[in-house]
């Protein structure tokens, strides 16, 4: 959920939003009363572009089950207790964001961040699930508000009352701005002793941008970047990611780090209690926790007693697992295997989603054939589009290609329909054409071409694509290589001469992260760039959207980007399909928000979202 716009209005209208706004039954609200003795007031803060408003809602003594004329009263009336059980498929290694993201990781469980996605917006208006919202769109978790003073220095207010969990070695004491600025430091090497970056963090080339932390006050801190770029800077301070989540100092100064389990310490909603390796990470609730339901300002959270996070590779296990109730939650479901559960298990809530990039084929932009324009404007009209959408994803999927960023991302990029129509016939199937082509580009009778494939990918909609290129002579040999082999083979080692399609959330078109970095996709040299790309018009988009004032001028700048690339062809479109979020319906509030329940470097917001997230044990069997 790293962010784009600042200062402006704009919505995602996702398609998921036009399904359930939950997993939940409103049929069977429960009419008891909820009291509490906390009398403290509870903040909520939207940002703009230059300035921060806080809204105040005061906290009385219990929570009333009327009305309260708000969209979540469907929802019925939040209970306390139960499991939250969700899955992984591979271990948890990562306990510790010093070590940044690359491996599974389950610290956004147990440490807070300091922004976080508004729990009280409708989800027909924003449903969280592209890994991309609104600036307007963020709320305060561990900090209060925020500002630009100038347009480089950004000062953040911290919410005073929050608490490090009471076990040594901070035994619950206050968290302070010394704490986030620690975390920085750290991470950096600006100060603290420590002088060098992390090893991950020397990696990330966004954060050489950042130049100081200092804490102002007890609560109050100031960010000094060497960049005037306001929208550079909130991609990466609101970045769901290791960024923003801040660790205990006590526990790093007692330990030298957090790699052991057993010290895994935060802010957070839940304790770490128990840990199998290759088996299941255990939480409790920690009953210090600062945080309360925006929804229900009354309500301390978390709901749930207990979150598991059972680790099984074998998706047809984790699947019957979830068939017999023995998982709460699951996500990236295929259509295939959705309709199966469907079938057996109708009870259970299926939630569409389009998958986070367009599935792309990538040709070797630097190579011959594929360095010829002509070659690959061929290859995309060869492909009917429209006919893999009706039969291959039984209409599960839209049947229009897509620019670099993706059209779900409403407001940003240059979709597909708004494309000038000599551009949009380049796209139609035409296999007539794709051969004129050819020939002009002088292959009249085609040529011989091969393509490494991801063992992860759907190496059936490769095999489609192959028939479609025989039928304008280009004969494609398909070479199948596990994950680490093929990320050596092709992104490491550049060893691929043709074509490379990638897994599934890794492609190169359909971009649903932030928009400045989908300018990085195809900049020579970047490692994303497998296809090759040496463009000096393509780089410097990103240049200039980096010396942008402003949010506008960084959307005029994405759609020229878009364009561009629509009409240079650089990869092959294919289509953007919908994976499939599935939860028990008595689980309440999952709407598969991106990054709640699962993530291919683990889960990346489980604090913010399971602490939300409610049982209906009225539903739920055994209660």
């Amino acid at each position: 959920m790293k962010k784009g716009a600042i200062g402006i209005g704009l919505t995602i209208l996702l398609v998921g939003s036009l399904f359930l706004a939950s997993c939940s039954s409103s049929t069977t609200a429960n009419t008891s009363t909820t009291t509490t003795t906390n009398n403290t007031a509870i903040t909520s803060t939207s940002t703009t572009s230059t300035t921060s408003t806080t809204s105040t809602v005061p906290v009385t003594t219990s929570v009333t089950t009327t009305s309260t004329g708000n969209w979540w009263d469907s929802l019925g009336t939040p209970q306390y207790g139960g499991t939250l059980i969700i899955q992984t498929a591979t271990d948890i290694t990562q306990f510790d964001p010093f070590r940044g993201d690359l491996n599974n990781q389950i610290f956004s469980a147990y440490l807070d961040q300091l922004t976080m996605p508004n729990w009280t917006i409708d989800p027909s208006v924003q449903n969280y699930q592209l890994d991309f919202f609104e600036n307007d769109q963020a709320a305060g978790d561990l900090a209060q508000d925020w500002e630009f003073t100038t347009p480089g220095t950004l000062v953040y207010t911290l919410r005073q009352g929050v608490y490090w969990q009471n076990i040594a070695p901070s035994f619950g004491r206050e968290l302070t701005a010394a704490d986030v600025v620690y975390h920085f430091d750290r991470m950096l090497g600006l100060g603290d002793g420590f002088t060098t970056p992390g090893t991950y963090w020397a990696g990330i080339v966004s954060w050489k941008s950042l130049t100081s932390v200092t804490a102002t006050g007890n609560f109050t801190f100031t960010m000094q970047w060497n960049i005037p770029n306001m929208e550079f800077i909130y991609e990466l301070m609101e970045a769901p990611d290791p960024d923003q989540m801040i660790e205990d100092p006590d526990a790093v100064a007692a330990y030298g780090n957090l790699d052991n389990w057993h010290n895994a310490i935060g802010t957070g909603p839940f304790i770490m209690t128990d840990f199998v390796d290759n088996s299941a990470a255990t939480l409790t609730k920690n009953p210090n926790y600062w945080g309360y339901d925006e929804r229900f300002p009354l309500n301390k959270l978390p709901y749930v007693n207990e979150l598991v996070q059972l680790i099984i590779p074998n998706v047809p296990t984790a699947e019957a697992a979830l068939r017999a109730g023995k998982i709460t939650a699951m996500d990236s479901v295929s259509q295939t295997d959705a309709a199966a559960i469907q079938k057996t298990n109708p009870s259970i809530l299926q939630i569409p989603v389009p998958i986070g990039n367009c599935v792309s084929i990538d040709p070797r932009n630097d190579k011959a054939p594929y360095n010829n324009l002509q070659v690959r404007e061929a290859m995309q009209m060869a492909i009917n589009l429209p006919q893999i959408a009706q039969t291959y994803y039984n209409g599960k999927s839209e049947s229009w290609p897509q620019g670099l960023t993706s059209s779900f991302m409403a407001g940003w990029g240059f979709p597909y329909s708004q494309w000038p129509a000599d551009l949009q016939a380049q796209y139609a199937y035409n296999p007539t054409q794709a051969k004129s082509l050819l020939a002009s580009a002088g292959y009249p009778n085609g040529f011989n071409t091969d393509i490494v494939v991801n063992a992860a990918a759907d190496i059936n909609l490769v095999e489609i694509v192959q028939s479609y290129f025989s039928a304008i002579n280009v004969n494609m040999s398909i070479t199948v290589m596990q994950s680490a082999i093929f990320n050596a083979y092709v992104l490491t080692n550049h060893q691929n001469d043709a074509f490379a399609m990638r897994q599934p959330g890794a492609n190169s078109l359909g971009l649903t992260f932030n928009p400045l970095r989908q300018l990085q996709k195809f900049d020579t040299g970047n490692v994303s760039n497998d296809a090759g790309v040496n463009d000096p018009t393509f780089n410097a988009f990103y240049t200039q959207a980096l010396a942008a004032t402003n949010t506008s001028q960084v959307q005029s700048i994405v759609t020229a980007a878009n364009l561009y690339e629509a009409q240079q062809h650089f990869v092959i479109s294919l289509l953007q399909p919908y994976l499939y979020g599935l939860c028990q319906p008595w689980l309440v509030g999952f709407d598969d928000q991106w990054g709640a329940i699962s993530g291919s470097t683990g889960v990346q917001v489980l604090s913010v979202f399971s602490a939300r997230f409610w049982i209906n044990q009225n539903l739920e069997p055994g209660s």
